[in-house]
């Protein structure tokens, strides 16, 4: 499908834009926007990505501003929200415009992550199947969304974690559930593998939580760090 648009966020990601970017070119011949949204990274991580994109712009430093940028200089009728350190399946713009013409005005992939700790698969089907049953769709899934709906919205909030459920929730208060595609998209499980799988597991649904019982992004995020 034309007209789709796929934003990825960085901050020093040197070392894997290039095979990232590599792995999206057959999407781009296909019609794919891709556009990187710099954090200000200071080992050339935009200079790496200008042979692999359609625009790199530098934005101000934080995921949702980062995505937000690169949102409002997208062309496309969709917008995918891509981490870096998450791999698309070959065909995800196939299976993405056959959602959309399905009538899906948002969803996400399936999430496997990769890493060292056994818990990782366990992890994954969680994430997959709370998500089914909730309807709130997290970044490591690829979000994607309408951009005229996006626009509506207001875009991702401005706070430094928990945009991807706040966004989650804005449009599920519209009446609108995802679509749930079952890809999958393969994540990387750094972030599990440094800090300790049980440990990184408690940690988000303690701070997922304290989010839905109000407490600020901001004390979200200085909990998380």
């Amino acid at each position: 499908m034309k007209h789709l648009s796929f934003i990825i966020p960085v901050l020093n990601e040197a070392a894997r834009l290039p095979a990232l970017l590599a792995a999206l070119q057959p999407l781009r011949e296909r019609g794919v926007e891709i556009i990187v949204a710099d954090g200000g990274s200071t080992d050339g991580s935009p200079e790496l990505a200008r042979p692999g994109a359609d625009h790199v712009l530098v934005a101000p430093r934080g995921r949702a501003r980062q995505m937000n940028a690169g949102a409002a200089q997208a062309r496309g009728e969709a917008l995918l929200f891509l981490h870096a350190d998450t791999e698309l399946p070959p065909e995800a713009d196939r299976l993405l415009g056959a959602a959309l013409q399905g009538g899906a005005h948002w969803g996400r992939f399936d999430v496997r992550i990769e890493g060292r700790s056994r818990w990782l698969p366990l992890v994954a089907f969680m994430m997959n199947r709370r998500s089914r049953w909730t309807g709130i769709a997290t970044g490591d899934q690829a979000m994607f969304v309408r951009r005229e709906l996006f626009e509506r919205l207001g875009g991702f909030p401005d706070q430094p974690l928990m945009e991807d459920i706040e966004l989650s929730q804005r449009l599920l208060a519209q009446g609108l559930r995802p679509a749930c595609l079952r890809g999958p998209v393969r994540t990387s499980g750094r972030r599990w593998d440094e800090r300790g799988a049980l440990r990184t597991i408690v940690l988000m649904w303690v701070l997922r939580w304290r989010y839905w019982r109000g407490a600020s992004a901001q004390s979200i995020w200085e909990a998380y760090r």
